[in-house]
């Protein structure tokens, strides 16, 4: 069984910051990404993050904790 949260004001500002760190850098995508949402609540929930793109992640959010195949 799943729990659904909300996502907390924290982690959608975290994840408006780091969609605009990702534009600045020369990101195409206009709008954010799946991946901003989740690394941000990730990292204001203090969850750890199962991925297989650890390096967008470690980019973005560099204290969030990542278990990673690479």
């Amino acid at each position: 069984m799943f729990d659904r949260e909300a996502v907390p004001d924290e982690a959608a500002f975290l994840a408006g910051k780091s969609f605009l760190a990702y534009r600045r850098r020369g990101g195409a995508r206009r709008s954010p990404l799946p991946d901003f949402f989740i690394g941000a609540d990730a990292a204001i929930a203090g969850y750890p993050l199962l991925t297989r793109d650890a390096a967008r992640y470690r980019t973005y959010f560099p204290k969030l904790s990542l278990l990673s195949p690479d």
